[in-house]
């Protein structure tokens, strides 16, 4: 579904719905300002303040372009739950200290929620996403912060991040898009929030309607089951203009090119990484296991002090290949044929999975998790390994003891 930039100021918001922008090669080709009332034309966070002089929000608009390598926004559409980074991006000022204010709005809206009590105060939260096609915009839904299944104490997260040898924070929040179901978000319910906020309820959507009343506990998120895809060839490797994924991949495929079983170590270190739940793996040696690369264990804890964490062991196999070099049938049955009762297993590589291989895992249902080098990049991205410190953290993994990790 398509509304042109003449119909805007008249349209209600469907979700996935695409929204034209003009042709003026100016902003006041933005769609927002005619869509939305009173929206802002540019940031990534677009809000409006009620015009009851209280100096709350009415509504804050979400935009994102989910393009940013170094800040990747990411909407799970099996479960709902949106992932955005805040708005200060660049060292040089305070976490909450922004131009738009988005980490203070970030801010305002996880205490409200982890507060419970004035949820009236909360300002919906509406997703829109870039197309890529002139100023189009796709809306994604409505968002409440927060999510059932995300404790309190994780859902809005100050991180460090380090450019050019200077550090600063940003916050990484989870919110979650609430099922609307068939009926769309009306102009009528945005406008009394801008200009009747004591009584907008009366032209919200259900849903937001119960988060509302019960806060945390009454978000039902939009779900929408995955069809079954096989990821192809281009999927799980870094596309061209990931300049540094591609350089760090390049860089251990190099490192390894002598010695290709150091990435065996190399392999458990970026898993590791990617969930710290992974621990003690042990290199194996190849005369008592007859190739397999790492056993390990998979530690799920309570958080508390009483009970133990169960324990899952997993076997790992890496490959470092060349972007051209598939791992093939022949790679998978190998790790399929080493996995115990009540174990699974890890199939890394800094290649990517044949479609024959990857479909026979799907298919018939192997324990395995594939980490490919679309993946591996990402990992590295977010415990600040680059290009400048790529070698610095690979002579690190060298000096490890190899067998335990």
């Amino acid at each position: 579904m398509e509304v042109a930039f003449d119909d805007l100021e008249k349209s209600d918001l469907y979700v996935d719905c695409i929204y034209k922008g003009g042709t003026t090669p100016n902003i006041s080709a933005e769609p927002f300002h005619k869509l939305i009332p009173g929206c802002e034309n540019s940031g990534g966070f677009r809000k409006k303040l009620r015009e009851d002089g209280s100096g709350k929000y009415a509504y804050v608009v979400l935009y994102t372009s989910m393009e940013e390598l170094e800040w990747p926004d990411y909407l799970d559409k099996e479960t709902g739950i949106f992932r955005y980074y805040g708005d200060n991006r660049k060292p040089g000022q305070q976490l909450i200290n922004t131009k738009k204010q988005g980490n203070k709005i970030l801010e305002m809206a996880f205490h409200l929620l982890n507060e419970g009590i004035n949820l009236k105060d909360m300002p919906p939260f509406l997703v829109f996403k870039k197309t890529g096609v002139g100023r189009d915009v796709q809306f994604l839904g409505l968002a409440a912060p927060g999510n059932p299944k995300i404790s309190p104490d994780r859902d809005l997260v100050a991180f460090w991040r380090t450019v050019n040898d200077d550090r600063f924070q940003n916050y990484e929040a989870y919110f979650t898009i609430l099922d609307t179901g068939q009926e769309p978000i009306q102009r009528e319910w945005i406008k009394s929030l801008i200009y009747d906020h004591e009584n907008n309820l009366q032209h919200a959507p259900e849903v937001w309607k119960k988060f509302v009343r019960h806060g945390r506990n009454g978000i039902t998120p939009l779900a929408a089951p995955r069809m079954l895809k096989i990821p192809t060839k281009f999927d799980q490797l870094p596309a061209g203009s990931d300049t540094e994924g591609l350089l760090c991949l390049e860089a251990i495929r190099k490192h390894y090119a002598h010695f290709s079983q150091g990435f065996e170590v190399c392999a458990t270190n970026i898993v590791s990484k990617m969930d710290t739940n992974f621990i003690n793996f042990e290199i194996t040696r190849p005369w008592r296991d007859g190739g397999r690369d790492a056993l390990g264990i998979y530690s799920i804890n309570t958080g508390g002090i009483v009970n133990p964490p169960l324990k899952i062991d997993c076997a790992l196999e890496a490959k470092c290949y060349a972007p051209n070099n598939s791992v093939g049938v022949k790679e998978m049955s190998r790790l399929i044929s080493r996995i115990r009762y009540r174990q699974f297993g890890v199939m890394i590589t800094t290649s990517y999975v044949d479609s024959q291989a990857y479909k026979e895992v799907v298919e018939d249902g192997h324990p395995i998790l594939i980490v490919t080098a679309t993946d591996i990049a990402g990992i590295l991205r977010k415990n600040s390994i680059n290009s400048a410190n790529v070698y610095e953290w690979l002579t690190s993994i060298d000096k490890m003891d190899n067998r335990h990790i």
